[in-house]
C-alpha cells in the first residue's frame, strides 16, 4: 500500500486521514476482494459474513449511520434540521462496529 511512503501521492498527512485509508484498505481487502487462493473474501472464508460486500453496499451503511447520528443528534439538541451540522463519523470506529452476518 503506497500511502506509507512520503513520495507518493497518497501520503497522509494526518493520523486520522491515514486511519482512515488503512481502515477502509483492510474492509476492502477482507469483505469485498475475492482472493485467488481461497476463491472468496477473508470474511466469508471465516463466517463472518455470508455474501460478498461492494462498495454500493458499505457506502449505504455509511450512510444510514450518519443518518441515525443526525436524528439522535438533532433529538438531543432539539435543534431543527436546518440548523444542524453532521457530527465527524470515524472510520475505524464505524468500520469496527460493522454487524456480523452470520
Amino acid at each position: 500500500m503506497r500511502r506509507y511512503t512520503r513520495l507518493s501521492n497518497g501520503f497522509s498527512r494526518k493520523v486520522e486521514n491515514h486511519a482512515a485509508a488503512v481502515a477502509l484498505n483492510y474492509f476492502a481487502y477482507n469483505f469485498i476482494q475475492i482472493h485467488r487462493t481461497l476463491r472468496t473474501s477473508p470474511a466469508m472464508a471465516a463466517g463472518v459474513t455470508d455474501h460478498l460486500w461492494s462498495v454500493a453496499d458499505l457506502v449505504a451503511m455509511w450512510e444510514s449511520e450518519e443518518r441515525r447520528l443526525e436524528r439522535a443528534e438533532v433529538g438531543k439538541s432539539g435543534l431543527n434540521d436546518l440548523d444542524y451540522r453532521p457530527p465527524h463519523i470515524d472510520w475505524i470506529d464505524f468500520l469496527c462496529a460493522l454487524p456480523c452476518r452470520a
